[in-house]
């Protein structure tokens, strides 16, 4: 019975032991872990990514010459233009009439001008430089740099997590039972290479805002007159016309008497028979 109670004293021993040594090793190995992450995110050099945006805003002689003139110049440094929007807007018109069916019409425009360019980084002064000379004067101009250095690393780190999990997984060291986790990972992946390549491209070339306009423009043009009141004749015209009218109306009205002559002169006896008849009737012969 001792030797019983002192076997399992002996095995309970044994068991804590083994207990407290597999805690110590979890515990350990968190920490190698986390020592490793550490050593890893330190070990990594941090590229300077430095991603620069510029806004300008000019006064010019000429906006559509000076838009054709920023597109060659970026041409020239290998950018492109993204955006490009002319707008032209009629802020007075007034009409002046130079005959019966003519006017010339003098419009005063008002002319602006918004542009996107990408520019390589490298280019980026000088390309400020020249725009701002072809200005009259310059109204604004400012330019930002954002660092997204640490936001690269960040996710050139979890793309590599991501790709260590995905290897030891294709190697049977990792199962994962949910086959829309392993596609939802992958997507995360490609999601994260993506940001890295626009991150790169941002880097590589600079997005110039550009606002331009010019003091407003008059132009004359002769056009057809709309107004259809301005054809009446004139007052003489409209006399003249009057009396040719008044004439040929008297004319028909004595043709017409004379057509009807045989009419007038029965009409006439009648009216002297009527009479004689009536002022016999008043005075008869005694």
């Amino acid at each position: 019975m001792k030797n019983r109670s002192l076997v399992m004293m002996l095995t309970g021993i044994v068991l804590l032991g083994a207990c407290k040594n597999k805690s110590s090793y979890e515990s350990a190995g968190n920490a190698d872990s986390a020592t490793i992450a550490t050593d890893k995110i330190a070990d990594t050099a941090v590229q300077p990514k430095l991603v620069k945006t510029a806004d300008i805003r000019f006064k010019v002689k000429n906006v559509q010459q000076t838009g054709e003139n920023i597109s060659a110049l970026a041409v020239k440094y290998n950018g492109m233009v993204m955006h490009h929007n002319m707008i032209s807007t009629d802020e007075q018109t007034h009409d002046v009439r130079i005959s019966d069916d003519s006017v010339m019409r003098v419009s005063a425009f008002n002319t602006v001008a918004d542009m996107t360019v990408k520019i390589p980084t490298e280019k980026l002064d000088e390309f400020l430089t020249t725009v701002g000379h072809m200005g009259i004067h310059v109204n604004e101009s400012k330019m930002d740099i954002e660092d997204k250095s640490l936001d690269y690393l960040a996710e050139k780190l979890k793309l590599q997590n991501r790709q260590e999990f995905i290897a030891q997984q294709k190697q049977g060291k990792i199962i994962v039972k949910d086959p829309n986790k392993v596609m939802n990972l992958k997507d995360d992946m490609v999601d994260q290479q993506i940001d890295n390549k626009r991150i790169d491209d941002a880097v590589k070339y600079s997005v110039v805002s550009l606002s331009f306009y010019q003091s407003n423009t008059i132009n004359k043009e002769i056009i057809v007159n709309d107004d259809v009141t301005s054809y009446n004749p004139s007052f003489f015209s409209q006399l003249g016309v009057a009396l040719q009218n008044g004439w040929y109306i008297f004319s028909e009205v004595i043709i017409g008497l004379v057509n009807v002559w045989a009419f007038v002169l029965c009409g006439i006896a009648v009216w002297i028979g009527i009479r004689y008849y009536n002022k016999r009737k008043a005075h008869p012969i005694v």
